[in-house]
């Protein structure tokens, strides 16, 4: 089941020109901090007494994984394996490696960058070795070892072209909500305006037999997808090999 609702909000976006990678635990602290007090999380966790936990570094474990696409298991913070439920709370945007990213894709952001490199660059490598189309093997493997229970689309303001980080923003003033991440991102890139199999990570769930298969096998609450369907500017696809990286 998956909800479709309206909501105003007003979201601020930034563009990153260079790409660094490192697994210095040193440096993945002072990044995270950074990102956790200039987005505010800080004062917000600290006035909730809510803990905040860097999923880069820490207590890492390994989960075994049957007929794992990249490797035979994930490595992944402890605490994810503790959870009583994993909720991923994604921007609509499209996507220049993965067509599109949204509650499943959002999931790679969980490979810890002590293990994977920042930017999960290790990941990467390796599942392009092995065939890997638009990230989906590594978006397939981190779903399965990481079970989410709650899947919310932030559809207020979107992104659409070449996101992540060179698209134009959308107005788009939606949410959308599911207790599957296959169905609330089928749902999520069908009101974008693409078709199911245009997906690399949609299309490889289908072939291993991943449910819902179809759109008809959803049930949609609240608004349709016809009511708010708005085809998005496709990006400009690329392959990860063709991203350049420097090491700190």
């Amino acid at each position: 089941m998956v909800n479709l609702l309206r909501r105003n909000v007003v979201r601020l976006t930034g563009v990153c020109s260079e790409q660094f990678i490192t697994k210095k635990e040193e440096i993945l602290n002072r990044m995270q901090q950074f990102v956790f007090e200039n987005l505010g999380y800080t004062k917000i966790a600290g006035s909730l007494n809510i803990p905040l936990v860097n999923l880069h570094t820490g207590e890492i474990v390994e989960v075994p994984l049957k007929d794992g696409l990249v490797a035979g298991s994930v490595r992944i913070h402890k605490k994810l394996t503790e959870a009583d439920l994993v909720c991923s709370i994604p921007v609509m945007k499209t996507h220049v490696l993965a067509t599109v990213t949204l509650a499943m894709k959002n999931l790679i952001g969980l490979y810890p960058g002590k293990e994977y490199y920042a930017m999960r660059s290790w990941l990467h490598d390796r599942a392009l070795e092995k065939g890997s189309s638009g990230v989906a093997y590594e978006v397939i493997d981190i779903n399965r070892a990481v079970r989410t229970g709650l899947s919310v689309i932030d559809a207020t303001i979107a992104m659409e072209g070449n996101g992540p980080t060179a698209g134009s923003p959308v107005d788009m003033g939606l949410i959308i909500a599911g207790t599957s991440p296959l169905a609330t991102d089928m749902v999520g890139a069908s009101v974008m305006g693409f078709e199911p199999d245009e997906i690399p990570a949609f299309k490889l769930a289908h072939e291993l037999k991943m449910t819902p298969a179809n759109m008809s096998d959803i049930e949609i609450r609240g608004l349709s997808v016809d009511q708010v369907k708005r085809p998005f500017v496709r990006p400009d696809i690329v392959r990860w090999s063709d991203f350049g990286y420097k090491e700190l």
